[in-house]
């Protein structure tokens, strides 16, 4: 499908769950971009001229100003429209969100690396990453305990930063998950993973390749998960 020149360019990697959130929040605003799928392995040059750090995702304007961090690119297009109120939930305020999403970016997503890849910390106590991660998700679980959302009644920006690192703490043992006494944790993942607005995120691209034109994204009408 044919792009202009004029959208912002989206670098992505469909798995990961940085550019996971970026492409949710750009979703469900409605901002057009063009995505460009890239191979981490074999990072184009299109990415690493956009950003040296050549991590996904990387959001190019159309004026040049490259955002290079999820929050940042959630909250850009958020801002321009925000018509599933994530950044007004029903309890709470933006800035509480935000303590919440550095919580999982930090503490939670260092347990979840040493669980999830042992190999690549050879030096790490994995037993002790699991108690970490364990009580920080025992944490979510008293919060939804009595509201059916992070933040309340409805899903706002900590609920989607956040859903796609616990999908990938839940996805290293599925049986050891499903055991778990999380019966609020586990709902609000599967109702999450089951949605129209996280379907409309997840298709399998081809790579892209320098000098191409990428696809036109969001590739169709997806709507707020209520």
């Amino acid at each position: 499908m044919s792009t202009t020149t004029a959208l912002p360019v989206l670098y992505s990697f469909r798995r990961c769950p940085y550019a996971m959130r970026a492409r949710l929040a750009l979703a469900v605003s409605g901002q057009v971009c063009e995505l460009r799928e890239v191979v981490l392995r074999a990072k184009p040059q299109g990415l690493l001229q956009a950003s040296p750090k050549a991590t996904v995702p990387v959001l190019v304007l159309p004026d040049g100003t490259v955002l290079e961090q999820s929050l940042d690119i959630m909250r850009w297009a958020l801002a321009r429209n925000d018509p599933a109120g994530w950044l007004r939930p029903s309890q709470g305020d933006e800035p509480a969100m935000l303590a919440l999403i550095a919580e999982c970016d930090g503490p939670f997503k260092q347990a979840l690396d040493r669980c999830k890849y042992p190999n690549r910390y050879p030096e790490a106590d994995g037993a002790q990453a699991r108690v970490q991660a364990v009580d920080w998700l025992q944490g979510l679980e008293a919060r939804l305990a009595g509201q059916p959302f992070l933040f309340g009644q409805h899903a706002a920006l900590a609920d989607m930063a956040i859903a796609p690192f616990v999908r990938q703490f839940a996805g290293i043992d599925a049986d050891w998950w499903a055991a778990q006494p999380w019966p609020k944790l586990q709902g609000w993942l599967a109702q999450w993973q089951a949605g129209a607005l996280f379907e409309g995120v997840m298709p399998k691209l081809d790579a892209w390749v320098d000098g191409t034109e990428g696809v036109r994204f969001p590739f169709e009408e997806t709507g707020r998960i209520s």
